[in-house]
C-alpha cells in the first residue's frame, strides 16, 4: 500500500495556534497520533467560529467527518505549539474536505498534514443534507456544486 501524500490547496480560509498538552504525548515521547486528530477536530471547532457557526449548527445543520488523512512529517514535543492553516476545498452537493497544514512554533518545519471529508448531517432527522449555500459562498465563488 502506498503512503498517504496529502497535496494543500493554495488557499488558506483560516489560522490558529494549538499548543501541544502533556496529555497529547505518547510513550515516545512526541505527539501521539491520536492526539492529533484531536487537535484536528479544536483547529475546526476554532475554524467554524471564525465565521460564525458552531459544528452543531451551519446554517441548521452539522457536519459528521466521513473520512480522515493524516501525513506525518516530524516529530512534536510537550511544549511546543502549532501553528495550523486550514483551507476548504472539493465543494460537493452535500460534503467538502478540510485541509489542514501543522508547523511547529519552534522549529517552524511542517510536521503534519491532514485532510477530512465532512458531510452536512441532519442529526434529528438522521439523514444527508445539502450545503447550506450561505456556508459555500464563503469558500467558493461563483457557487458551482459538482
Amino acid at each position: 500500500m502506498a503512503r498517504i501524500h496529502i497535496d494543500l490547496p493554495s488557499v488558506v480560509h483560516f489560522n490558529t495556534e494549538i499548543p501541544v498538552r502533556i496529555t497529547d504525548i505518547n510513550y515516545g515521547g512526541h505527539l501521539a497520533n491520536d492526539a492529533l486528530l484531536g487537535i484536528i477536530h479544536e483547529a475546526r471547532a476554532q475554524f467554524y467560529l471564525h465565521y460564525g457557526y458552531e459544528e452543531s449548527n451551519i446554517e441548521g445543520v452539522s457536519t459528521i467527518m466521513a473520512d480522515a488523512a493524516i501525513q506525518f512529517k516530524a516529530e512534536v514535543f510537550y511544549g511546543d505549539t502549532l501553528l495550523v492553516s486550514i483551507a476548504a476545498a472539493e465543494f460537493m452537493r452535500v460534503s467538502y474536505d478540510l485541509y489542514y497544514s501543522f508547523v511547529s512554533k519552534k522549529t517552524q518545519q511542517e510536521v503534519a498534514r491532514a485532510k477530512t471529508h465532512l458531510v452536512f448531517y441532519d442529526y434529528d432527522q438522521k439523514r444527508i443534507r445539502a450545503i447550506p449555500r450561505a456556508f459555500q459562498r464563503l469558500f467558493v465563488s461563483p457557487v458551482t456544486i459538482v
